[in-house]
């Protein structure tokens, strides 16, 4: 018997997380069955369970593409010691979020309501609530970097807590995901034009 090899293993399963992503974005988590997923992937009942046991192991698998930490962004922004603004930080985790996000190169779908959905089945989940407190805090904490290296340079008062300012920026951030989805008509430009007047710094 052939040996199946480990890039095999990964399209596989890539194949079934891509099924998945695509009918949670457009059908929800509850209205989505583990017999839809097995039908949208094209693979057999037995091959989708040899990599996931159920619903909630496929709901976890997509929730950390829709949780995407950008760690790429603030390795980018916080390289070799800069000094970005908060509005610039908060504009470009925006920008590289949303682009992620509707141009999943994995599943290839918009994975924006599928974010919102692991962050109310958060709350339900402790399974996504570990995943889901794991990407945030990370996220905060670049942020809370970035205030604290603005500070060193003298661009926010002595007396602010980095840490409070980070979980401020990540807010913002939050923010724009819900907005865009919830109000018609939200655009990244527009919004970030609004977070650069109100931090006062360019984006």
């Amino acid at each position: 018997m052939p040996r199946v090899t480990e890039e095999y293993r990964a399209a596989r399963r890539a194949e079934i997380v891509a099924a998945a992503g695509k009918l949670f974005s457009s059908n929800g988590f509850h209205s989505t069955s583990m017999a839809d997923i097995i039908s949208a992937s094209g693979l057999s009942a037995g091959a989708v369970y040899r990599y996931f046991r159920s619903k909630e192991e496929l709901i976890g698998a997509v929730s950390e593409t829709a949780l995407s930490t950008a760690d790429e962004v603030f390795t980018d922004l916080l390289a070799d010691g800069a000094t970005p603004s908060p509005a610039e930080a908060v504009t470009k985790v925006i920008n590289a979020i949303l682009a992620r996000a509707t141009r999943d190169g994995q599943t290839g779908v918009d994975l924006t309501p599928v974010a919102l959905q692991v962050w109310a089945e958060a709350v339900r989940s402790p399974e996504l609530s570990v995943r889901a407190n794991t990407a945030f805090t990370l996220l905060r904490d670049h942020f809370a970097e970035v205030a604290r290296r603005w500070q060193k340079a003298g661009n926010l008062p002595a007396d602010a807590d980095p840490d409070l300012v980070g979980a401020a920026m990540l807010g913002l951030g939050q923010g724009f995901l819900i907005q865009s989805l919830l109000i018609p008509g939200t655009s990244a430009e527009n919004y970030t034009v609004g977070v650069q007047a109100l931090l006062g710094g360019q984006g």
